[in-house]
């Protein structure tokens, strides 16, 4: 009751000088002139609470107001003190505008020119062609299936990436799910199980495994194949996905901190109610190459022949070589690989973490791919990428690098009110999206929030299409590194083709010793995640120490 009036003060104020002014009109008339001014702003906290389009003045009655003020000011006011449209961080005004601007229907058009530094050393662009394609594929998607897959999936370009309940709330899942069920694509549960708020609008979904296997665990916290089979079988899921690690914090295990741990969260997970809720920092079942394969073929029996992918953050490149190695020994391909980048977001890390361990998503993409080609398993493993992905040109140079599509967390959390306040860790989130605080969760209205994130998601794939067009191709798949184009200094710039090296089909079978990756190959162990110690020892005493991307 106390934190409802807290964050009504401004109504409930006005109302209480109402009611005073009321009484004290039979003395003094002027005092109505003080009824006069407060009945309005009671009038607008009343309409502001029981509104069901703008989170905020649900949740801050007339008070929320005064954010909007200063939200149109904002580029008039940024301009002379705080910063530029293209300066913020994590997401820039300029990245969160666009997504906001599509989630709503409004024009995502700009006019006269683009505000970015075009000679800027890190300017990039896409190459256009002279004869642009006329009939694009309107609504690009990808086959996920080998000849291991007896349920294959057609997954759209770009989805939505691994977001648990209990670091969302669950109004906030409920709408990212009727988003992806009215915009057909899938939405990634994130490690924290399958909940009823995943299954009520239907949207498909990927359920992750983490190392924690809530959703699918005993109470000594292994995993329960039967219990994971009961929920992996249901038609909603469509592929389950191993996480290994991710961008934001790897080699750390998500965290939950116990004041967002409700019993319903507790129930989902298989966990106690209350209490910090953290994934070990690796799994227990399994710790080498082969039997993480081992266990990636048995979630796939498990689900009835549904695809199964891993998803990590990528740090050593002789782990990746390790995968690659066991994959070709045994025969066991997973479907697809998520390659998580270190500029992922989470809502709990430690700062360290987020800032200085994981390989941004560019050098762990280009090295995934490399060794999917090199090993010739490319046409057999789809590659996904995460890790800030907002845009039509970010899913574009994604593509171009060779991922096969794209997931985005934080740019669907934007589409359904997140306003990057950065408060997900401490339950107070300002919009109902990260909180699991009732009152808060009372602002976000799934049915309206919920097409607004399948429009953010309609429209940056059309954004997409038309890039594609402009290159004269007519679907995503074809885009090449030759297609983006890079500043190298003041004067020069090349295609990524030639400022990365990649490989060609099959040349890490046939000859690894040509590559740049000659060491890190030799090192890698299809029965080990650990290197050939004296392997590794050469690499670290050579000039070419740093990993070569």
């Amino acid at each position: 009751m106390l934190d409802t009036i807290k964050r009504a003060i401004i109504p409930v104020t006005a109302f209480a000088l109402s009611i005073l002014a009321i009484g004290l009109a039979f003395i003094d008339a002027r005092w109505l002139l003080v009824l006069i001014a407060t009945l309005p702003v009671v009038a607008l906290g009343i309409y502001d609470r029981n509104q069901k389009t703008w989170t905020i003045t649900r949740n801050y009655p007339v008070a929320g107001r005064v954010r909007w003020v200063f939200y149109k000011l904002r580029p008039y006011l940024r301009a002379y003190i705080v910063e530029d449209d293209l300066s913020g961080t994590p997401y820039s005004f300029d990245a969160r505008n666009l997504v906001h601007a599509r989630a709503r229907g409004e024009t995502d058009t700009h006019p006269f020119g683009t505000e970015r530094d075009t000679s800027a050393h890190t300017y990039h662009w896409l190459m256009h062609s002279i004869t642009p394609e006329n009939d694009p594929d309107p609504a690009p998607r990808v086959h996920v299936g080998n000849d291991q897959t007896s349920k294959p999936y057609s997954a759209s370009i770009l989805n939505v990436s691994a977001m648990s309940f209990g670091s969302l709330s669950a109004n906030a899942i409920q709408a990212l799910n009727l988003g992806a069920a009215k915009g057909g694509y899938y939405h990634d549960t994130g490690e924290g199980g399958v909940s009823d708020h995943h299954a009520k609008h239907g949207g498909d979904l990927v359920w992750e495994i983490g190392s924690g296997y809530f959703g699918a665990r005993t109470k000594d916290g292994n995993f329960d194949p039967e219990m994971f089979r009961d929920t992996a079988i249901r038609d909603q899921i469509k592929m389950t996905e191993i996480k290994l690690s991710q961008g934001a914090k790897p080699g750390h295990g998500g965290m939950l901190p116990g004041s967002k741990v409700t019993a319903e969260i507790a129930r989902v997970r298989g966990v106690e109610q209350g209490k910090d809720c953290l994934s070990p920092r690796g799994h227990r079942a399994f710790s080498t190459p082969i039997e993480m394969l081992e266990f990636a073929a048995k979630m796939r029996d498990l689900s009835g022949g549904k695809p199964v992918g891993l998803k990590l953050c990528i740090g050593q490149p002789y782990e990746v070589f390790a995968m690659m190695k066991a994959i070709l020994e045994t025969g066991m391909k997973p479907e697809f690989i998520v390659v998580d980048g270190g500029e992922g977001g989470t809502g709990a890390a430690p700062l360290e973490l987020s800032d200085w361990v994981g390989m941004p998503l560019t050098e762990g993409l280009i090295l995934m791919r490399n060794a999917l080609v090199g090993c010739g398993l490319k046409d057999d493993i789809k590659l996904v990428a995460g890790g800030k992905v907002y845009s039509g040109m970010g899913l574009a140079q994604n593509i171009a690098l060779g991922a096969d599509w794209c997931n985005a967390a934080r740019a669907f959390m934007l589409s359904v009110g997140c306003l990057q306040s950065q408060r997900c860790h401490m339950d107070t989130c300002p919009t109902g999206v990260a909180t699991q605080n009732a009152a808060r969760q009372r602002g976000l209205i799934p049915e309206v929030q919920g097409p607004r994130s399948a429009r953010f998601h309609q429209k940056t794939v059309e954004a997409l299409v038309d890039m594609v067009a402009a290159a004269g191709l007519k679907h995503p798949s074809e885009l090449e590194p030759h297609h983006m184009m890079h500043r190298t200094g003041p004067e020069a710039a090349l295609p990524m083709d030639l400022i990365h090296a990649f490989l060609p089909k099959g040349i890490l079978i046939d000859a690894p010793e040509d590559t740049l990756y000659a060491d890190w190959w030799a090192a890698a162990q299809s029965s080990s995640f650990k290197p050939a110690t004296d392997l590794v020892r050469r690499r670290a005493k050579s000039t070419e120490a740093t990993a070569v991307i």
